[in-house]
């Protein structure tokens, strides 16, 4: 069975349903620890009352590089097994962006969701970016992790209809509903293997 690290920076609800999937039996995976760079940071607790193991990786003051920080991360995913052989790594709100060295030692094996359909509206408040540019429908989009920001090869995506009178808020509302979907959904297929990656495209079955 594979091995399961999240990484979180706040409260973590597409973790807490990653993890709340996995107790009820719905996919097999190993959830081995929940990893914040935030002391601070709510998930945790939610992690630790799941029964999941819980690390805390200070970003805030940390002097080296952002290559030294995610070496810190690599030693703590590889004490609980999460290794490039037999792990897979979530982003569930990560509010760093990952070196490139990690990024290739876990290759086809970080996977990040992001509000927005992907390759439209990548980055931060992809919600307002929408709204801004008038979009009919957005939603949110699962994808590989890699060197760039948002643009690794899409595993799943899910629509949402964008209303005359959305705001950011109610509209960020309605992604989340569909990402707490997605995601466990996304972590099942990994976890039973069935994604093959070839080049941008990704295949499911």
């Amino acid at each position: 069975m594979l091995n399961l690290g999240i990484l979180i920076s706040g409260r973590g609800s597409n973790m807490e349903n990653i993890l709340k999937s996995i107790k009820s039996k719905k996919i097999p995976i190993n959830p081995a620890v929940v990893i914040s760079n935030k002391v601070d940071a709510p998930g945790l607790k939610i992690a630790a009352k799941l029964g999941i193991k819980t690390e805390i990786i200070e970003s805030k003051g940390f002097e080296g590089s952002r290559e030294a920080y995610d070496k810190k991360i690599i030693v703590t995913l590889t004490k609980y097994g999460v290794t490039p052989k037999n792990g897979l790594v979530c982003l569930a709100g990560f509010m760093r962006i990952i070196s490139p060295q990690f990024v290739k030692k876990y290759k086809n094996r970080i996977i990040n969701i992001h509000p927005a359909l992907l390759p439209s509206f990548p980055g931060l408040n992809a919600q307002k970016q929408a709204l801004e540019y008038g979009a009919k429908y957005s939603g949110c989009t699962v994808h590989f992790v890699d060197s760039e920001m948002d643009t690794g090869p899409v595993i799943l995506q899910s629509v949402v209809k964008i209303k005359e009178n959305d705001t950011e808020e109610s509209l960020s509302k309605r992604i989340l509903k569909e990402e707490h979907k997605t995601y466990p959904e996304a972590v099942n297929l990994f976890a039973r293997k069935k994604i093959k990656v070839s080049g941008r495209r990704t295949m499911i079955g």
